[in-house]
């Protein structure tokens, strides 16, 4: 899996976005196909957004471990 974690999740997403517009689709009983086409690309913006947001944090994250790591290494390696 490694770094292709975020496409499962993605897919997984998409996926249940599709499902719970079939739903709607179903429960209404009529079809506007320019309504619904709109609705999911919305809802996939959405999760790109959030995808988007995650990935940023966890780069930040990423930044500030490591510059806490170099920081605790050369505190260590200066002589006393």
């Amino acid at each position: 899996m490694g770094s292709n974690w975020w496409k499962y999740g993605l897919a997984l997403g998409l996926g249940v976005a599709a499902g719970a517009v079939g739903a709607i689709v179903l429960s209404r009983g009529s079809v506007d196909l320019k309504k619904l086409a709109a609705a999911a690309l919305s809802r996939g913006m959405d999760l790109k957004d959030k995808a988007a947001a995650a990935v940023e944090t966890a780069k930040e994250n990423m930044d500030d471990i490591t510059a806490e790591a170099r920081h605790i290494r050369e505190t260590r390696n200066t002589p006393r």
